[in-house]
């Protein structure tokens, strides 16, 4: 249920923007998601119809990239992507890393008239 709050987020950010810069109508709304970032793009879709309904994003469509999961190894330096579901470095094997990408989430870009 987190991602309705999710969506109703989205368009918060999305049509302030959008009217800030003359925009009468949102076309398009780009997001990238991080693979760890727990949200559900199939469930935003879902819900934005609703939750868009009567702003200048109603009738927008939604594209989604997705952000891999991404370390840097305490133990060999590799920085790079690991396959989600590995906890390990691809290179030495270590699960000493820091995480540097795959939680976040934000809106790209807008495509308005």
């Amino acid at each position: 249920m987190h991602e309705l709050a999710i969506t109703e987020s989205i368009i918060e950010a999305a049509v302030p923007a959008a009217e800030k810069n003359g925009a009468e109508k949102i076309l398009e709304i780009r997001l990238r998601i991080g693979e760890l970032s727990g949200i559900v793009p199939d469930c935003i879709l879902e819900y934005f119809d609703l939750a868009s309904r009567g702003t200048i994003a109603e009738g927008a469509k939604i594209f989604f990239e997705k952000i891999p999961t991404t370390i840097t190894c305490r133990n060999c330096g590799y920085e790079g992507v690991i396959s989600r579901g590995t906890y390990t470095c691809p290179k030495c094997g270590s699960a000493a890393f820091s995480l540097t990408g795959g939680r976040e989430f934000f809106v790209e870009s807008l495509k308005v008239e």
